[in-house]
Order: structure tokens, then C-alpha cells, then sequence
């Protein structure tokens, strides 16, 4: 009875803190025709900055360690009893008309996560590990200069909107329960200041990369008219503010600015630079009017017991920051959320009760599409 007393308690307070929240000033997405729940959306993550970190899981409930396509599975929900805020899902494979995701996820099974996860009032994020349309190598081919031959009046600018409009059906086709379509956090060329995928830095001038990131999303929206996209520019390593915005398209073109930034084997070197950048995101958030966030973070295997509060947790509560997503749970030496047993497990779940992130539990009663959710 203490613990419901207790949840009751602190959900009663976090919604009037959102509630306060609300007053604050609020910017609108980039897409001035975005839908009413891509807008609701946006203003919500807005108004949750400060209220506590939404923490996401990549592929959460599609597989996970030592399962695959279960029903209501989901490695953070059986450690901690709830499924993470945010769902990261992956485009890859799309452009080929294949069955299957990059990661051997049917296409008809993520779709069905994808509407699960908005009917519980949780939030979808998909990434594109695109092919090269040079050549049809992977999206780490880095042979060839793609990206000045998929603008307007380069050789393969066909073929790569053909691929478009692949993705731009699908993702027309994601639907809630009422005909309206399903928000999304697309993040398109993400890592983009690396040199290990096809459109990063080495291959590339920024005027060449801007070019076709403007091109991608003008004509998602204009001639495939998807109004349900916010936009996250997702970069990789960077020092300084000039650095992470040589490549930046411009304002009119993205709503969340964040970085992909693993932890490996050096953990203090990975939470001084994970600070380090934050800072640098949140001035750049903040002259810009976008939010800023963590794509990607993660340590594979969890090898450190105490490492989600005592690394991540400290690091990411001193910067307002809207959502921090882990990496997948693809096997059992590929990993970055614990399962049942894991050495950190126990740690994460005083991460999870910690009242500075918030997982899908504490999200759902915001009803941040505008509307109540039918389920946890």
C-alpha cells in the first residue's frame, strides 16, 4: 500500500509540475503544416525539459537478450516494469522493398510496434541506415562520393528518390487508431561529422551534405506530404560550436539537435566528453530554438555495476536535456540495457526510480499527443 501511496504521491506532483510548465515560452516545429500531434508532441517534449530525461531503447520491443518477437517483450520493461519513453526503429532496407529491417525485424511487426507504442502515449524515433544508392553496398561504404550524385542533377538522383518514396509509403502508412498519423522523430544521416557512412564528412563538402539534407526533407514534405516528422540532427564527435553546425542545414530544417556518444572502455574520458558536448548542445539549442537531445549513448555489455548512476545519470541530469536513447539489445554480447540477472540490472533500477528520467510509466498520464492513451 506504501508504494501505490507512494506513485500516486509523486505522479500527482509531476503533472503539476508539467502543468506549470506549460506557461513556458514554446517553439513550434519547423514544419509550419505539421499535424496536430506532431505539434502536441513537440510542445510537450518542450515543456518536459527540466522535468526529467525521457530515456529510449532502440528496438526495445522487438528482441532483446536471449528472445525475439514475444509478445509485450521488452528487456527494459522486465527489469523495471515499465517500457522505455522513447522507441528508436530503423528505415534500413526499406529502399530494397525487403521483408525484413537491417536488424531482421519484419517491416509488418515494427509498424505494429510502432502504433503499440503511440497507443501507450510513447514516443517513435527511426534512423535510416540507408544503402549506398551508388552502388547498393552498405551504408558504411565509403568508396565513392555519394552524396554530390543524389542532389538534383547528380547521376544517381533518381535512384535515390525512388528510395524516398519507399520510405515516404511507409512511413504514410503508420497510422492511430483515429486515421491520423503517427508522429515521428526522424533522424535522417545521423553521426553525420564521422567518416564511417557514406554521407559523413570524408565524402562530402558541407555545402554538398546541406544540399541533400534540405532536398530529403523538402521533398518529404512537400511532395510526399508528411507532416508528421520532427527532424533530429544527430551528429558524432565534436569539439566546439563551429565544429557540430558546419554541416547544419539551417533552422528551417530541424527540430532536435543532438549526438551519437558511446562509452568504451576509458568511462571517466566518456563522461567528461559526454558533459562536455552537452554544454556545447545546450548554447546551441538555445540560440537556435531547438531542443537538444542523445540519440544514441550506451556501454556494451554494461561491464560496470553502479554505471547508470554513477556515469550516466549524474551526467545527464546537469543539462535540460529532452531524451537519451540506449542502443539495442541484439545478443548476448551485444548489449546496452541490462536484462534480468545482468550485473548492472539492480542499478538500473535505482536509474529508474531515480525521479530524474522518465520512462514510459510516468509518461503516459501527459497524454503528450493531446490525448488520453489507452494503455501502459
Amino acid at each position: 500500500m506504501h508504494i501505490v501511496l507512494r506513485y500516486i504521491i509523486i505522479t500527482a506532483l509531476f503533472l503539476l509540475f508539467y502543468n506549470l510548465l506549460a506557461s513556458a515560452q514554446l517553439y513550434s516545429p519547423c514544419d509550419k503544416k505539421a499535424t496536430a500531434e506532431t505539434s502536441a508532441l513537440f510542445f510537450s517534449m518542450q515543456r518536459l525539459l527540466g522535468a526529467g530525461v525521457l530515456f529510449g531503447h532502440h528496438d526495445d520491443t522487438a528482441y532483446g537478450v536471449n528472445w525475439k518477437f514475444e509478445l509485450n517483450g521488452s528487456d527494459v520493461k522486465s527489469v523495471t516494469g515499465s517500457y522505455p519513453a522513447v522507441y528508436g526503429w530503423d528505415l534500413a532496407k526499406i529502399e530494397h522493398d525487403s521483408i525484413n529491417d537491417i536488424n531482421g525485424v519484419p517491416f509488418k511487426l515494427q509498424k505494429q510496434l510502432v502504433r503499440e507504442a503511440y497507443a501507450r502515449g510513447g514516443i517513435n524515433t527511426f534512423c535510416w541506415h540507408m544503402d549506398n544508392p551508388a552502388n547498393g553496398k552498405t551504408a558504411w561504404d565509403t568508396t565513392e562520393h555519394t552524396v554530390k550524385e543524389l542532389i538534383p542533377g547528380g547521376v544517381y538522383h533518381d535512384v535515390y528518390v525512388s528510395w524516398l518514396d519507399k520510405a515516404a509509403a511507409y512511413m504514410a502508412d503508420m497510422k492511430g487508431p483515429g486515421g491520423e498519423a503517427i508522429p515521428i522523430l526522424f533522424r535522417p544521416f545521423h553521426e553525420l561529422t564521422g567518416s564511417w557512412f557514406w554521407w559523413g564528412k570524408n565524402t562530402s563538402s558541407a555545402d554538398e551534405f546541406k544540399t541533400l539534407w534540405c532536398f530529403t526533407i523538402d521533398y518529404l514534405r512537400k511532395k510526399k506530404k508528411l507532416h508528421n516528422l520532427l527532424i533530429v540532427y544527430s551528429a558524432a564527435d565534436f569539439d566546439s560550436e563551429g565544429e557540430f553546425l558546419e554541416r547544419y542545414p539551417g533552422d528551417d530544417y530541424v527540430d532536435f539537435v543532438g549526438f551519437d556518444n558511446y562509452c568504451y572502455t576509458n568511462v571517466a574520458d566518456y563522461q567528461t566528453k559526454l558533459d562536455n558536448r552537452l554544454t556545447i548542445l545546450e548554447t546551441i539549442a538555445t540560440k537556435h530554438h531547438k531542443v537538444a537531445c542523445l540519440p544514441e549513448t550506451g556501454y556494451e555489455q554494461i561491464p560496470q555495476a553502479d554505471w547508470w548512476t554513477k556515469i550516466l545519470l549524474p551526467t545527464l541530469v546537469k543539462h535540460k536535456l529532452s531524451y537519451a536513447l540506449a542502443w539495442r539489445n541484439g545478443t548476448a554480447s551485444h548489449y546496452f540495457v541490462p536484462y534480468p540477472g545482468q550485473i548492472s540490472a539492480d542499478d538500473f533500477i535505482k536509474f529508474y526510480n531515480s525521479g530524474k528520467v522518465i520512462f514510459q510509466d510516468r509518461l503516459t498520464p501527459l497524454s503528450v499527443y493531446g490525448k488520453p492513451n489507452s494503455e501502459l
